[in-house]
């Protein structure tokens, strides 16, 4: 049930101490015996908060040294890339990056002190530093500090390897493993002072080179001319820089609604759970732009290091992410010329079977992977997929010309690609997403928990098929039962069951005593719940 505050302004007593929260991290030392305050990199990197002794300088300082290990033995010896989104323990975290980096000889490429740089950005300096290297030359990856919509009290810290997207399991194992040692041992973090070094960092203009770039992957023309009205919210995060820069010199009419950074994130309204999270895809979270959706063609919005994007418009307020992507795939295929013709279309297993129907109307190939983005980033470089999305509001797509955009979420791109559609079609993505239910039906789409304890938890992630018995969902035969994704035959970590109108997913929690269920029905809502319910009893059967 949804927090009686949720999608109301923050309150005093909402918001954190920014002084407690950085003085824990460098005051609180880790105990490398607990679990619970160990290096653990999940979907996107290691995250926690100081407060809870998860994200501290021991943490980043033996996670860092155990970056510059890795890439050694991997023979990664180009520059690094590093970047910092906007929460309060982002800039001490890129200060201690910054010193074991340096300490350890590392050719560092970062942005100002006083600077953000979104996770795309990131991602496409690595991109194009590495694409136009000779055979043999040293290659580039990065950094980005940040926990992405996570609250404010959270720090987070993500490596991509590169290729430039988020780092696969074999590199984040070895580095937590490594990092974990360190914290045991810091006697083998080489590590100087941040005055001693920070004369020697390379200031990087992540800024201009990306926005700039921008006329390689969208229509901007077509904005222009069709004068669309833009309302851009960074949300407090590290994409306010990058809008201002692209309504000051890319020439589409562009509003920054809120040009507010504050650490605490006192403007933000409450997400469903009551807490202040930057979820752009959450309407409690988004009620602002919202509530002012009449005042823009297209509204956008971002969370903190803008590797999502939700989009808003007048006939219809916050699009369902799903929803937008499906919209956007229908859209892509049909405008990008310069694609391949046998380009795929990427998604999640647990996004929203339209895509599904609309990949096959389009007569394109559909790879479903499991959760996480990494498992696009091999079709995004080699042009074999040309857009990658999960159903967490996170997608990218290649360049006009065909070429790597980006190999992680980038939310910028999503962001603008509406007012492209708005622009090209004269009609709104919520408008056309219409057009897509009429032909192919309108599905109910939710996520709902169930407890499950740790043990629980680990049988879930570990399921055969042969475990689930249930032969019907909800009144209609099961024709699938998956724990393994049929695009790439990776193990989804749970498991998936389907029938011809409906399938839901059940994947345990890695920060909760619960499990996760994804669930959709083409047969409307109360069908929804007969498959969530049904769910329920299929996986606990499973578990028994």
């Amino acid at each position: 049930m949804a927090h009686p505050r949720a999608g109301q302004p923050a309150l005093p007593e909402d918001l954190i101490d920014v002084d407690a929260v950085i003085g824990a991290y460098y005051d609180l030392v880790p105990d490398p015996s607990n679990p619970d305050q160990q290096v653990s990199f999940g979907t996107s990197g290691h995250r926690g908060s100081s407060l809870d002794v998860a994200f501290n300088d021991a943490h980043i300082a033996a996670t860092t040294q155990a970056i510059v290990e890795y890439r050694a033995q991997q023979g990664i010896t180009g520059p690094l890339f590093l970047g910092k989104d906007t929460h309060a323990l982002s800039k001490p975290a890129w200060i201690t990056a910054t010193e074991v980096l340096m300490a350890n000889g590392v050719t560092l490429l970062a942005e100002n002190e006083e600077d953000y740089t979104p996770t795309p950005a990131v991602s496409r300096a690595i991109v194009v530093h590495n694409a136009a290297l000779s055979a043999g030359q040293p290659q580039a990856d990065g950094i980005v500090v940040t926990p992405s919509h996570n609250p404010p009290r959270d720090g987070g810290f993500k490596y991509n390897p590169p290729h430039g997207g988020p780092a696969d399991t074999d590199a984040t194992s070895a580095i937590a493993r490594r990092a974990n040692e360190l914290l045991a041992d810091p006697s083998g973090i080489r590590r100087k002072r941040y005055s001693e070094v920070v004369g020697d960092v390379h200031r990087h203009d992540y800024l201009g080179a990306y926005c700039e770039d921008l006329v390689n992957a969208l229509d901007l023309r077509a904005i222009r001319e069709a004068g669309v009205r833009i309302g851009a919210d960074p949300m407090g995060g590290a994409s306010i820089q990058y809008w201002e820069y692209i309504a000051e010199h890319l020439g589409v009419d562009l509003t920054v609604v809120n040009i507010r950074v504050d650490p605490t994130w006192a403007f933000m309204t409450l997400d469903t759970d009551g807490k202040i999270r930057m979820d752009c895809s959450s309407p409690n979270a988004m009620a602002s732009l919202i509530r002012n959706k009449d005042a823009y063609d297209i509204s956008t919005g971002n969370d903190a290091d803008s590797d999502r994007h939700g989009v808003v418009t007048p006939d219809s307020g916050l699009m369902n992410p799903n929803a937008y992507l499906a919209v956007a795939i229908s859209y892509l295929y049909a405008h990008r010329p310069g694609w391949r013709a046998d380009a795929a279309i990427g998604k999640t297993l647990v996004s929203s079977s339209m895509i599904n129907r609309v990949a096959e109307d389009l007569g394109r190939k559909l790879i479903e992977v499991p959760v996480g983005f990494k498992w696009f980033v091999p079709g995004l470089r080699t042009g074999e997929v040309a857009f990658g999305g999960e159903e967490s509001a996170g997608a990218s797509f290649l360049a006009l010309d065909g070429s790597t955009w980006t190999t992680d979420k980038d939310g910028i791109l999503l962001a603008l690609l509406a007012s492209e559609i708005r622009g090209v079609t004269g009609r709104s993505p919520s408008e056309l997403y219409g057009d897509l239910t009429a032909r192919h039906g309108t599905p109910a789409y939710a996520r709902v928990d169930a407890p499950a304890d740790r043990e629980q938890k680990a049988k879930l992630a570990k399921l055969d098929p042969s475990a689930v018995t249930a032969t019907e969902l909800a009144g209609e035969p099961i024709t699938a039962k998956l724990t393994r994704a049929p695009g790439n035959d990776a193990a989804i970590g749970g498991l998936k069951v389907t029938t011809e109108s409906a399938w839901f997913a059940a994947r345990p929690s890695g920060t909760e005593d619960v499990y996760k269920i994804y669930a959709e029905s083409f047969r409307g809502p109360e069908h929804l719940a007969q498959v969530q319910e049904a769910a329920r009893e299929v996986v606990s059967a499973a578990l028994a």
